[in-house]
């Protein structure tokens, strides 16, 4: 089964992309797409040296782009060198095989190159689980690929023995029985992470995951706000693990901020489902922290993208709110702020150089909220130990020294409520 992996990961050092237009989509799209691919090419270590688009009314079934297209590309990447060609949409097994042909060059898709930058960027055993289980889910069905020899082996008891299994029955069988143990570690996985949620809720603090597509700010965003120290690179899919620390904002709350996977267009469905014990996170967060790259000239459709995994994975009623980042470049201050119009909850910001922080921490503030309770608080005087310990993990709003006792008006974390009991005299319903 490893060899069946290596041959689908080993990566080559030329490619030639390929692209379809179809009459749903626009030749923009097509593009945008096949630049997208060409990143992930150059992540995956891949140098992109030709490309090809071809316009369908719908795919063919055997080739994809039909057989004379696919040798009218195949001269093309042979002048260009090409020992690999990259197509921008998930190919069956039979298209995969029957282009191989065509081509004289080994051919992968979108799906199978993503989960060859995965592979190599997770480095946790929950990740490279993870990537497992998605690998041989994608290889399940094109196992007939990989193998020519098919003719069934002699059953073990002799030559008169009956037929054995075949290579390929024996592969998926193998497959399978793999697929199944990384399901059952997973599910081990699963459990340890709902044992530190509950240890985290019992702290009572809220947790904010990050989001957004790859590559827009997520992790230099983390580590500007908690020091952090997660790998925040200009590439695609430049951290896997998730990573949590605690945030301390000025308003003295505390939030667990998480880092998450980036999002991308045509995420396989496959490394979605692998990677729901990751989104977990996000499923189980109070807030999500949508992070946009304001420079890129599609940001409208990486939010959509975005959206669209969120609503894959049931977080997508979740309370929001919308960083616009990457304002330190060029034009980007006046497209943040026609972005934030559009939003009621957003703001913008510079992750790199931490601009607009005080605005994103008001904004964390103000929507973190409801998750406090808001009371009326009065302290004695000579009780300079409480009154220290108020200011310290709440929020207070209002004070008045005047008389015979300290009166405060305060936003506080339910997990500290019962020490200042004593001192309680009501609660509020508003602001």
């Amino acid at each position: 089964m490893k060899a069946l992996i290596e041959t689908a990961d080993k990566k080559s050092e030329r490619a030639f992309l390929v692209g379809v237009e179809l009459k749903s989509h626009s030749a923009w799209d097509v593009a945008d797409s096949l630049d997208e691919l060409a990143e992930l090419a150059t992540t995956a270590g891949v140098a992109v040296v030709g490309q090809g688009i071809q316009r369908l009314e719908a795919p063919h079934s055997g080739t994809f782009i039909g057989a004379g297209k696919a040798e009218e590309f195949a001269k093309a990447a042979k002048e260009a060198n090409a020992d690999t060609v990259l197509f921008d949409d998930e190919l069956s097994g039979a298209q995969a095989r029957n282009l191989e042909e065509i081509f004289g060059a080994k051919v992968i898709d979108r799906t199978a190159l993503i989960l060859d930058i995965f592979a190599q960027r997770a480095r946790t055993r929950e990740g490279k689980l993870q990537v497992e289980l998605a690998q041989l889910q994608y290889l399940m069905p094109r196992l007939t690929r990989y193998w020519t020899h098919l003719s069934r082996q002699r059953g073990s008891t002799g030559s008169i023995g009956g037929e054995g299994e075949s290579q390929l029955e024996a592969d998926r069988r193998k497959t399978q029985e793999r697929i199944e143990k990384i399901r059952t570690e997973l599910t081990i996985v699963r459990r340890q992470r709902s044992t530190q949620r509950e240890g985290r809720q019992r702290h009572q603090w809220p947790l904010a995951s990050i989001v957004g597509y790859t590559n827009a700010g997520k992790s230099t965003l983390l580590n500007a706000l908690t020091g952090a120290e997660v790998l925040a690179e200009d590439m695609l899919f430049a951290t896997l693990d998730p990573t949590t620390r605690r945030l301390r904002l000025p308003s003295n709350q505390n939030v667990l901020l998480s880092d998450t996977v980036g999002f991308i267009r045509k995420l396989p469905h496959g490394l979605v489902e692998a990677f729901k014990a990751t989104l977990e996170e996000v499923v189980e967060a109070d807030l999500l922290i949508h992070v946009v790259d304001t420079s890129h000239p599609n940001a409208a459709q990486q939010m959509d993208a975005v959206n669209a995994v969120l609503s894959e994975i049931g977080a997508q009623e979740k309370p929001t709110l919308m960083v616009f980042n990457k304002t330190d470049k060029a034009g980007c201050t006046e497209l943040a702020a026609m972005y934030c119009q559009q939003f009621p909850k957003a703001v913008a910001v510079s992750a790199r150089k931490k601009i607009g922080f005080d605005t994103l921490y008001a904004e964390l503030g103000a929507m973190l909220k409801p998750i406090r309770d808001f009371v009326e608080i009065r302290i004695p005087h000579h009780e300079q130990k409480a009154m220290s310990r108020l200011h310290s993990v709440a929020q207070v709003v209002e004070q008045d020294y005047s008389g015979d006792q300290a009166r405060f008006r305060v936003r506080i974390p339910p997990y500290v409520r019962h020490e200042f009991e004593p001192y309680l005299v009501k609660s509020h319903n508003g602001d």
